[in-house]
């Protein structure tokens, strides 16, 4: 939800201009709850539900600038496939000409970090902690998200007093993995980083992420940093090496826990699976509640993108063609675009929409392999429209126009009074299209 606290610039900074004030008609911005380098983290009120949210501002020049497009793009696309009780929600992305706002579930208990700051917590409240943590990292992981910046900053609680993990900024998805197999980029927290990663040799994303969960374990019952020192380089050797000392009053279990989950070599660190075998772990916990916790070892990964190449479109894909997920023209200005979704099946689209075009003396040509986007060019070769279908059944499929960039005014004739009429006709019920 929030970026981690830092010193933030004078009163006048605090909020927005009046004109965003209440962010397109949407969200009432409040109380400013942290900011970081390019981003600052509001309170906000839905007005049409009066709900609470939390909205994080990231000012667009600053991404761009310090080559952070994609990292933001990737946040986006990781958060919006993430739906589980222990991950903060991503309710929906806005965006204007320098902003972009993520608006997302408030968790009203603010940081984890700010409670373990008043003192540790006894072995029960940290194991419950850790069961929801664990339950959270394997849902990602079964979704081939690694979080990679695992920390109490990043984790925060709701009304309940129950963990959600937050800011998957640093996040990598299975689709950048090498051909090793392994991760390459550096990143993280220091004190929470695995000794892997110093290596500088690749890492595997989810044995960093357990490395880092047995850091925040011991830091939530002992109250102090396993590993840490004023000197970077004598930390990182500390790390590199696993010296740590449990406190006393540690029981042997979590101990024992610890020592498995804090081991320097990546190859023999334990699991996700084996920490839900660990009797620690599973203390006082039935098997309603374990197999709930554990329910994400059930759910489909991922396709392979030859994989998807070949099937209909389903509700994921649905929702990311929703106006709250587009990230199409994020960083950059873009043409005119609609969505449609069609009654009709995929292979009848495309040529009543050729055969509209060849009626204006237009000529629609074919693209790509499969032939699925048409391209509909002036008499002098300049580009009209683009029009794209995307298949969800036999009798149902998705429509995407887009005006040509550099279109005449002859052509925003066509746009409006041809193209855009006749792909509303084939909807069911008539028009359902988003229009930018």
């Amino acid at each position: 939800m929030a970026d981690p606290p830092a010193t933030c610039p004078a009163a006048a900074e605090v909020t927005e201009s009046r004109q965003e004030k209440v962010l397109f008609g949407k969200y009432e911005l409040g109380r400013l709850l942290g900011c970081g380098a390019s981003a600052k983290v509001y309170h906000a009120r839905d007005v049409r539900s009066g709900h609470s949210v939390a909205v994080k501002c990231i000012n667009k020049q600053r991404v761009v600038k310090g080559g952070l497009s994609p990292n933001v793009k990737r946040e986006i696309s990781i958060m919006r496939r993430l739906r589980h009780p222990h991950i903060v929600r991503l309710v929906e992305v806005l965006a204007s000409r320098s902003k972009i706002y993520f608006v997302m579930e408030f968790a009203k208990g603010g940081e984890l970090f700010s409670r373990v700051a008043r003192g540790r917590f006894p072995e029960d409240r940290a194991r419950l902690y850790f069961q929801q943590l664990i339950s959270a990292v394997g849902y990602c992981h079964a979704h081939g998200v690694f979080h990679r910046d695992l920390k109490p900053e990043n984790i925060l609680l709701d009304e309940n007093g129950d963990l959600k993990v937050s800011d998957f900024g640093l996040s990598a998805v299975a689709d950048q993995i090498k051909h090793d197999g392994l991760l390459h980029t550096l990143c993280g927290t220091p004190a929470y980083v695995a000794p892997e990663i110093l290596a500088k040799k690749g890492y595997d994303g989810a044995k960093v992420d357990v490395w880092s969960c047995g850091v925040i374990l011991f830091v939530l019952n002992a109250g102090y940093l396993p590993f840490n020192d004023p000197n970077l380089m004598a930390m990182y050797k500390k790390i590199y090496l696993g010296e740590y000392r449990c406190p006393r009053w540690m029981s042997p279990e979590l101990k024992r826990l610890l020592s498995l989950l804090l081991d320097v070599n990546p190859d023999t660190r334990i699991t996700i699976d084996g920490i839900l075998q660990d009797p620690w772990f599973r203390k006082g916990m039935d098997s309603t509640r374990w197999a709930a916790m554990s329910r994400f070892h059930h759910l489909p990964k991922p396709l392979a993108a030859e994989e998807k190449e070949e099937r209909d479109l389903n509700a994921f894909d649905i929702i990311s063609f929703s106006s709250g997920f587009d990230l199409s023209g994020l960083f950059e200005p873009t043409p005119r675009r609609e969505r449609f979704v069609c009654g009709e099946p995929a292979e009848t689209v495309l040529p009543r929409i050729e055969e509209l075009a060849r009626a204006e003396g237009l000529t629609p040509r074919r693209e790509g392999e499969k032939g699925a986007r048409l391209a509909i060019e002036g008499r002098h070769g300049h580009l009209i429209a683009a029009v794209e279908v995307h298949r969800f059944n036999e009798g149902l499929s998705m429509v995407e126009a887009e005006e040509g960039r550099d279109c005449l005014p002859a052509c925003g004739q066509f746009w409006e009074r041809k193209l855009r009429p006749a792909l509303a006709a084939l909807s069911p019920g008539g028009p359902s299209s988003r229009r930018q």
